[in-house]
């Protein structure tokens, strides 16, 4: 086994890349040879800083379009199984992650981990506003948080829809218990401005969830892979996004030369490596 204080950048570049992968930590342990808690550690300390570097990057951003929405996960223990002494402590049982993604350049440049109610939804959409630079349109569900929410921070300066998705009757059958009900249908509500109805939708934030699911082990359903503390979450998060944001060229955006959707946002020039994902610990230590 190898230590924290031990590793050199290649070996910190291949503990990242098992990790943006979607494997858990115990597996990236087995694939690098590095402790549990080194990986730990490691995870931890880069989730900082690949936090940082985004919040100060992110910044006056030109999207026009952004889709917002909420995933589900759990730390500690599934909610119903949290123990009477833990009951309503912050991030043990059901926690949920605030994203938006911009429809044109995919760029998601914010996240939020914790409860899926209106203050939370206020605090994730005022970071939102902060790194924009003008006017946007922007789709959710018909989470009813957001309504105060938006009106809270962006008062009339944004044209604001919610689609809401109609689902049949849940399935009786075994197979179709993890399956969510068939949407039969869909109802566009504006709320504030004049959205434009042809970009009334979630699809691309709602396929960033399956993305997350899959690129980190802690939102795999039926795992035993689950963050044991929030912080663990977050800043497992943090990592993946600046990824997923910096290093990862994505498919539509990829013609004729592959781009992310930080190049595509105008925040980066090249796709980065790992090694570089690695680098901000080094840009840490100098400031």
């Amino acid at each position: 086994m190898v230590s924290m204080n031990k590793l050199s950048t290649t070996e910190r570049a291949a503990i990242v890349s098992a990790l943006v992968e979607g494997n858990s930590i115990r597996a990236t342990c087995r694939m690098t040879g590095a402790a549990k808690n080194t990986v730990v550690k490691l995870l931890m300390e880069l989730g900082e800083a690949c936090w940082k570097y985004q919040s100060e990057t992110m910044r006056n951003l030109k999207c026009e379009r952004f889709q917002a929405d909420e995933i589900w996960a759990f730390c500690y223990s599934k909610q119903r199984n949290v123990p009477e002494d833990k009951k309503g402590q912050f991030g043990v049982g059901d926690v949920w992650t605030w994203t938006a993604l911009c429809a044109d350049c995919k760029v998601v440049p914010t996240f939020l981990v914790g409860n899926r109610d209106a203050e939370y939804a206020e605090v994730f959409l005022r970071d939102l506003s902060q790194r924009l630079a003008r006017r946007v349109q922007l789709t959710t569900d018909g989470h009813k948080a957001y309504l105060v929410a938006v009106e809270r921070v962006f008062g009339s300066a944004i044209d604001y829809s919610q689609l809401v998705k109609l689902y049949g009757k849940p399935v009786d059958a075994p197979e179709a218990r993890y399956s969510p009900p068939e949407c039969v249908g869909t109802q566009t509500h504006v709320i504030s401005g004049k959205p434009d109805i042809a970009h009334v939708s979630t699809s691309y934030v709602e396929r960033q969830n399956l993305n997350m699911r899959m690129g980190m082990r802690r939102f795999t359903r039926l795992t035993n892979g689950f963050s044991r503390k929030w912080q663990n979450l977050e800043a497992a998060e943090s990592l993946y996004f600046l990824h997923y944001n910096f290093a990862r060229p994505h498919t539509t955006l990829s013609k004729p030369y592959p781009m992310t959707p930080a190049m595509k946002a105008g925040v980066s020039d090249h796709v980065w490596t790992v090694a570089e994902i690695v680098g901000l610990l080094d840009r840490e230590d100098s400031n």
